[in-house]
């Protein structure tokens, strides 16, 4: 028996049902949304909980959080474990739920290091808990989202990244040149709880909805095989975590709205263009205001009043073109980023063919591409794609080590007698012998023979 049927056991309500791979589309208008809201004042046996619970709705985010994959939580389960443990237990835990009784299990931490160095802290729930909170999304979202700022972009449906860094390019070629760049500190670990349940109770009036979200805030969270209690914050790792973090800052962009001013905001990242640096201080001590009113602390650190092209944003920078056109690049800390990953992958002592590297670049070059697909800089990616070659020609040499092997495989691929020997010559400079002679040898067609994926 599948989990389709399992949660067919207990029928339900009809639920909305949500559209692609399970997660939430926007519906109708702001107006509707109040209406919803005041529609959704019942018991959780007919309200906002059951429609969450129905059974059309269920099995839509189980196809969702099945497709996310993930880790086990705090029980161990993994996602096929949990879907043989629903079989019998799904009905209990929906009433459970149902009656309020439920209580979700601790989410488990796991650090994840950055780039620029510290930790991303994330709370992995179990996967039933995903489940719920997957579920709880899809009838929440459509709600909800239609009343966030037309300025917020980040983990919302029908908006992506790149709708973000257009928009910010369009406010730089307007002449507002200087951005206020504001990073919160720890925002996801720092959220007051008591705060967020009141901004999401003026969103939705469901209380056994809003009574299921707080027993999620305040889950423990468990570090080595203890639980601690969980006094603030909103971990990311849970369906629920990114919309609950909107809903929290869109008072900060209804405020900058009623200011008129241009900005753009992605999760956690504000970005608000002006046209002088003095008007920019001012715009930053608001902020902070702000900020303080929600408990929330800025990191001083990292925020800054700058010039536009000084600062990055999800990935991107700005540069000016002839004329004074508004540009988009990638960050250096994005391109550093990249180069070392692929130093990673292309390694000389990885002790992979040249096949199996082209394949694992496969897997990562093509999705990097079609983010940074709004950088306006050709050269820097030709610049890239011949690094990446010379990098494998050092790698083949590598791997035929003696010079007679060299000799003998450069000649099969068609190098002259004279370049042969040359490279052979000198075996074991396998990064200066990647030029000129082997470049004949293996020229671009040659690596895409081999399906290594080309930036330019």
């Amino acid at each position: 028996m599948s989990l389709g049927r399992a949660v067919h056991q207990k029928p339900a309500q009809a639920g909305r049902i949500a559209g692609g791979r399970g997660e939430a589309a926007p519906e109708g208008m702001r107006d509707e949304a109040r209406t919803a809201r005041q529609e959704s004042e019942g018991s959780g046996r007919d309200g906002l909980l059951a429609q969450a619970l129905a059974s059309a709705n269920m099995v839509q985010a189980w196809k969702r959080v099945k497709a996310n994959r993930g880790s086990a939580g705090v029980d161990g389960r993994t996602i096929a474990e949990t879907a043989e443990y629903l079989k019998t237990r799904w009905p209990r835990i929906r009433e459970a739920l149902l009656d309020g009784s439920y209580r979700p299990q601790a989410v488990r931490r796991v650090q994840i290091p950055k780039p620029g160095g510290g930790v991303r802290e994330l709370g992995i729930p179990t996967v039933t808990d995903r489940l719920i909170q997957q579920a709880l999304l899809q009838v929440l979202q459509p709600l909800i989202d239609p009343t966030f700022s037309e300025h917020s972009y980040g983990f919302r449906p029908g908006r992506r990244a790149h709708d973000a860094v257009l928009d910010a390019q369009r406010y730089v070629q307007d002449g507002y040149r200087v951005v206020v760049d504001v990073d919160l500190e720890q925002f996801f670990d720092r959220v007051n709880h008591d705060i967020l349940m009141a901004r999401l109770a003026r969103c939705i009036a469901d209380k056994a909805v809003l009574r299921l979200i707080r027993r999620y805030l305040v889950a423990g969270i468990m570090d080595g095989g203890v639980v601690m209690e969980r006094f603030e914050g909103t971990p990311q790792g849970g369906p629920l975590s990114p919309l609950l973090a909107n809903v929290l800052l869109d008072e900060v962009d209804r405020e900058l709205e009623k200011r008129g001013h241009r900005f753009v905001r992605y999760a956690d990242d504000c970005n608000v263009y002006v046209r002088s640096r003095r008007a920019g201080d001012r715009v930053l001590v608001g902020l902070r205001k702000l900020y303080d009113r929600l408990h929330l602390k800025v990191n001083e650190a990292k925020t800054a009043v700058a010039p536009a092209s000084y600062r990055k944003f999800l990935g991107y920078a700005f540069w000016y073109g002839p004329g004074g056109q508004v540009k988009c690049r990638v960050a250096p800390k994005a391109l550093e980023t990249f180069k070392q990953r692929i130093r990673e992958m292309t390694r000389r002592s990885g002790g992979r063919s040249l096949p199996e590297v082209a394949e694992q670049l496969r897997t990562y070059m093509p999705g990097w591409k079609a983010y940074f697909q709004l950088a306006q800089t050709p050269r820097v990616f030709r610049q890239l794609d011949e690094w990446l070659r010379h990098r494998l020609r050092a790698l083949q040499l590598k791997h035929w080590r003696r010079g007679t092997t060299m000799y003998r495989e450069l000649r099969a691929l068609g190098a002259s007698e004279a370049d042969a020997r040359k490279v052979a010559a000198n075996s074991r400079c396998w990064w200066r012998n990647s030029y000129q002679a082997t470049n004949r040898a293996m020229p671009t067609a040659y690596f895409d023979r081999l399906g290594v994926p080309r930036l330019s």
